[in-house]
């Protein structure tokens, strides 16, 4: 029998709500940064080039840094503040996680039944 779990996901927005860093953006750094290609890193999230690089710029124009180095001969690599964004990212995610577990099992927790049916 399973139990009730809280999935979260935790997106960085500016203040119109565009996305700046989430879960898309940490996966392209972490393809890159696997693969030292941009082109691969599309292919295998089966997205355009466009959109991979699109997605970077955006992070980068609203951040003000440069987060991946791109170069035809030597392939793509994060920058030391890409690598410093994508860090940082996999900390708040954590934590959110950890914080968000506690209140989930706070609220839930106890009395609440393992699967379907009503709570008691």
């Amino acid at each position: 029998m399973s139990r009730l779990r809280l999935k979260s996901r935790q997106w960085i927005v500016d203040e119109e709500d565009r996305i700046i860093m989430g879960e898309g953006r940490k996966e392209i750094l972490e393809t890159i940064e696997r693969t030292g290609s941009i082109n691969q890193t599309a292919k295998l999230m089966k997205m355009s080039y466009k959109g991979v690089w699109s997605k970077i710029k955006v992070t980068e124009a609203y951040l003000n840094l440069s987060i991946v180095h791109a170069d035809r001969k030597m392939g793509s690599r994060l920058t030391s503040e890409g690598k410093a964004l994508l860090e940082k990212y996999r900390l708040l995610k954590e934590a959110c996680l950890k914080e968000d577990n506690k209140w989930f099992n706070r609220i839930f927790g106890g009395d609440w039944p393992e699967h379907g049916g009503q709570a008691k």
